[in-house]
């Protein structure tokens, strides 16, 4: 599978939405953060590309 990376456009208004709510080992929480900080996005935005990027780019596999 072809390695790809995620871009972080600028910010667009994105319509209706819907809180969902999810549990996330620390660690990755932290990873998110960091990222927040850096990029100055909120962690809810990068949550968010990183599921719209995994999504687009997911590969289902037939199981045996």
């Amino acid at each position: 599978m072809e390695h790809k990376k995620l871009v972080i456009p600028s910010k667009k208004y994105r319509g209706d939405s819907m809180v969902v709510s999810t549990r996330l080992p620390n660690e990755l929480v932290s990873n998110l953060d960091k990222i927040a900080e850096q990029t100055g996005r909120t962690r809810n935005e990068i949550m968010q590309m990183c599921l719209e990027f995994a999504v687009e780019n997911l590969e289902i596999k037939e199981s045996n």
